[in-house]
């Protein structure tokens, strides 16, 4: 079993306009900062062996923060560069309800094939991180690896993990600063994190062994000091 932990970034100036970020690399902002030191704190006890991050800004300077709060080990994976909107990026999501609104209802209806202009599908960035994410859990089985990535990649990785269908993009475009832990092999989300810290949560959990769990949070004292290299 490999317990892989998704990471959202700490938020950015696009996040809070509700702009469309896709892979413009931007740095974080005043309240992202705040956000990452804030998850950064809450898993601070998970037994994370390694920390990945997309190679945006944002996800480095988060993946830095937990790695040296969980002294954790963290390397930059290329192929978790965000989700490309092409020339959608820089723009209000509410700008193009109203400028494109059949383009708009495309993607809606069928968001795995939608591409925007310029940029990639759904299902191309779902190809591109497939291959990476299947590769870690086997070489990670039986560890607690953490992965830093924006949406709308991040929650396309987990719904992946989890079985599950992802439903809206724009939605997910404006989630930052949270973090959910899931097994790969029983796609349970595990912990999730955002308002809630990691203790709250394991008592909020129902039908999972909570000595097990318990077990899986301790925190391991082998663990590599803080580094990073590029992928």
């Amino acid at each position: 079993m490999c317990n892989i932990v998704v990471v959202r970034p700490g938020a950015t100036a696009f996040d809070e306009q509700e702009r469309i970020k896709g892979c413009l690399d931007m740095p974080l902002s005043a309240a992202g900062m705040e956000q990452v030191c804030r998850i950064a704190g809450e898993m601070a006890n998970l037994p994370i062996s390694v920390v990945y991050s997309g190679p945006c800004e944002s996800a480095q300077c988060t993946a830095r923060e937990i790695a040296e709060q969980t002294k954790a080990k963290w390397k930059v994976c290329e192929c978790f560069r965000n989700l490309d909107h092409g020339l959608w990026q820089g723009k209000l999501i509410d700008e193009l309800k109203r400028q494109q609104p059949r383009l708009f209802k495309q993607l809606q209806e069928n968001p795995r094939a939608f591409c925007p202009p310029g940029g990639e599908t759904v299902g191309e960035a779902e190809a591109r991180v497939e291959k990476m994410i299947n590769k870690l859990c086997k070489k990670h089985a039986n560890e607690t690896i953490a992965v830093v990535i924006p949406e709308p990649l991040a929650s396309l990785v987990a719904h992946k993990l989890k079985a599950t269908d992802l439903q809206d993009v724009w939605k997910t475009e404006q989630d930052n600063g949270s973090w959910e832990m899931i097994d790969s092999d029983s796609h349970d989300s595990i912990l999730s994190a955002g308002l809630r810290t990691p203790n709250a949560t394991v008592s909020a959990i129902s039908g999972l062994d909570r000595v097990n769990l318990a077990s899986s949070l301790e925190l391991s004292s082998s663990q590599a000091p803080s580094s990073s290299r590029r992928l």
